[in-house]
């Protein structure tokens, strides 16, 4: 299969989704308010869920695209920028899953019966333990700071190719 030297609509749209609904997410998470063992979760706690389990459902997909529609590595990077792009997006994807996934873990280790957006009940992945919720929010909690701290490497990336090296590697993603 030959790869393709620039992103196409769907490759896109799908990053650019995920990216708004990350934005929506991230807030929501850090502000609601904390769960103690025999609460029941809230609608804040039922959104973040919700809004996770579309961008899990959109980060598969994306996955999914990725590797039936290769990109090809910008060819006027230097090798050493390439072989750090390539590493850098197949993390994003890995830690995309990971918070996601462990994030709806840990709602099932606490117990709670959460549905999407009040539509319908997800189900739950484990029983109610409380220890091992203790440790996949430990995970969860590491997924998402790493997570975020990566999207800022690659958007400081994408800026220094856009304002500092001038060149057009920002455009593969951009839309048009």
């Amino acid at each position: 299969m030959a790869k393709r030297l620039h992103y196409g609509t769907t490759a896109k749209l799908l990053h650019w989704v995920i990216v708004a609904l990350l934005a929506v997410q991230y807030p929501i998470g850090w502000l609601m308010p904390d769960i103690h063992r025999g609460q029941s979760p809230g609608a804040a706690m039922t959104f973040h869920i919700s809004f996770g389990i579309v961008i899990l459902l959109l980060i598969v997909l994306r996955f999914i695209w990725r590797l039936t529609h290769p990109v090809a590595p910008e060819s006027s990077l230097p090798p050493w920028q390439r072989l750090g792009s390539e590493v850098v997006h197949w993390m994003l994807y890995v830690l995309v899953l990971a918070t996601t996934v462990s994030g709806w873990l840990f709602a099932s280790f606490r117990g709670w019966a959460v549905s999407f957006f009040y539509i319908m009940p997800l189900p739950m992945l484990a029983s109610d333990n409380a220890a091992a919720g203790k440790a996949i929010d430990g995970l969860h909690q590491a997924a998402e700071w790493s997570l975020l701290v990566l999207i800022g490497a690659h958007i400081a990336a994408a800026l220094a190719h856009l304002l500092v090296f001038r060149s057009r590697v920002m455009q593969r993603m951009l839309p048009g």
